[in-house]
């Protein structure tokens, strides 16, 4: 055998046994893949979640959220607008886009005006709505309660209180809120046919002070009215302290929302006949959940979305026959 053709073997045996040698490796893993190989660590995610006030109605919120962290082990910001505005909470939720966080939930103050602002944190984050919805933004899921709904039961306890009709009057921060439009249709399309009528629409754009004098205001120049009905968390507390002042408690009825302690003690004390309680414990929580999962899991979580891109927490009526059990159960909440 000549020399050419014994180097043209040992070059093409050579280049067999490296092959061979990469099927081994590749067959048992490689280096980074073997039986040995560390795991891949979980990716690190940014999370946001942001109120629309800083009304004790968001602490609970807040316990829920931190259930979620200690499960996970993941750190979820809770941002809450001292203010109140859409202004404020535009500027957070702008700060937090361009700071690169993979998922926010937002409680939308004005939705429809902020659509444009919603849309471009969209393209950033993946973004959730909570509590206050914006259906013709961008967002992927809206969490909490069906507020048409929830206004049509409030709407319900309204005509228990008034069976004789008469006159009634709302109030809440700002109507703009699709929560709060949403709640007032309900209640609109519940006391129809009722002979219950609405004399005024007050908005206090969160002011707590405005939010009292707006139904002393309403009370005093409605001396035939019978019912105040307050669609924002903090508006229970102001009406409880308004009927007290003027000393209209009895005389003149209230139906409000949610479970602020002022809110509670007004239907402990007499002050108050009803509210109508959300859970914003769930909203907390299942907002974390939800954030954290489309953060991660991609498509998966994606195509998990109910169909209607909504998850509704539902509500509970509470009233002087409950209130106690209620409040119990909330202490715990609030311990987590």
């Amino acid at each position: 055998m000549s020399y050419v053709k014994r180097r043209v073997l040992v070059q093409i045996a050579l280049v067999s046994l490296v092959a061979c040698l990469g099927c081994s490796k590749s067959s048992n893993g490689g280096d980074k893949q073997g039986a040995t190989a560390a795991p891949t660590e979980q990716k690190q995610v940014k999370l946001a979640f942001v109120t629309n006030n800083a009304s004790e109605f968001w602490k609970i919120a807040s316990a829920g959220v931190h259930k979620y962290e200690k499960e996970s082990k993941v750190q979820v910001d809770v941002k809450m607008p001292s203010n109140g505005t859409t202004e404020e909470q535009n500027q957070i939720l702008e700060n937090l886009a361009s700071q690169g966080y993979d998922a926010i939930a937002v409680s939308a103050i004005a939705p429809n005006d902020q659509v444009p602002v919603l849309n471009k944190v969209a393209e950033k984050s993946k973004l959730i709505t909570f509590d206050s919805d914006a259906p013709k933004s961008n967002r992927l899921l809206y969490i909490g309660t069906n507020n048409y709904e929830a206004g049509k039961v409030l709407g319900g306890e309204i005509v228990k209180l008034l069976p004789e009709g008469g006159k009634m009057a709302v109030f809440v921060g700002t109507l703009a809120a699709d929560n709060a439009a949403q709640r007032l249709k309900g209640i609109q399309d519940a006391i129809e046919g009722h002979k219950i009528e609405i004399v005024d629409r007050r908005e206090d754009n969160t002011d707590r002070a405005k939010a009292r004098s707006n139904v002393e205001d309403i009370i005093n120049a409605h001396p035939d009215l019978k019912l105040v009905a307050g669609l924002w968390s903090y508006n229970g507390p102001a009406i409880a302290a308004a009927i007290e002042a003027l000393g209209k408690k009895g005389k003149v009825l209230a139906a409000v929302f949610d479970e602020e302690a002022g809110t509670l003690n007004g239907i402990a004390d007499g002050s108050i006949s009803c509210t109508v309680v959300q859970k914003p414990f769930q909203f907390g929580y299942q907002a974390s959940k939800w954030a954290h999962q489309l953060s991660t899991e991609g498509d998966t979580a994606v195509k998990a979305i109910p169909a209607n891109k909504a998850l509704d927490t539902g509500v509970e009526v509470i009233n002087k026959a409950n209130v106690a059990d209620f409040q119990q159960k909330l202490a715990e909440m609030k311990k987590q």
